[in-house]
């Protein structure tokens, strides 16, 4: 088994922490601390607006905002793009001193304020070319098996685990 990426692009997880041998998601519970913090912030972020189509657009013009599709950073400072997006962030992150910020609670306000400032990748900068290899080897549940949900799956863990996580159960669909 390798490493797949769960929703968003960027933060990968090792199959075999989050599938089990019959290719069954894994309770929360049974996942490594930082897998189980990604997977529940994962829950909150995916589906959420690219933060640089957002400071372009604001909550006020927000449905001019791509999906993001891409993650990167630690939960809870993460950074997410669209694809159009990401490749400004791969220049700030190698080319302007975003690689300094990792593991800082400044890193995406240190993004934000570089891309509010109006910088940009240059002009035919090379992203990242995504390459999906085998997506039919990562384990599929079965149908009708019934699986707990990671949102059911939330709903297990206390008040203070959620807190850790920066996790609202009003962000969630329960």
């Amino acid at each position: 088994m390798g490493k797949v990426s769960i929703a968003l692009r960027g933060w990968r997880f090792d199959e075999e922490e989050v599938f089990d041998e019959d290719g069954e998601l894994r309770p929360l519970e049974e996942l490594p601390e930082e897998t189980r913090q990604r997977l529940v912030r994962l829950t909150v972020v995916a589906g959420q607006p690219c933060d640089a189509c957002w400071l372009i657009h604001g909550d006020e013009n927000v449905e001019q905002c791509r999906v993001a599709r891409v993650v990167y950073g630690e939960p809870l400072d993460e950074v997410v793009l669209c694809n159009v997006h990401e490749r400004d962030f791969l220049y700030w992150f190698r080319e302007a001193g975003g690689s300094d910020l990792v593991g800082s609670p400044e890193f995406k306000d240190r993004f934000h304020e570089w891309f509010a400032d109006g910088n940009r990748a240059p002009e035919g900068y090379a992203g990242v070319e995504h390459v999906d290899t085998d997506p039919d080897a990562v384990p599929q549940p079965e149908p009708d098996v019934e699986m707990p949900t990671l949102e059911e799956e939330i709903e297990k863990l206390d008040d203070e685990e959620l807190d850790d996580l920066g996790v609202g159960l009003d962000d969630l669909d329960l």
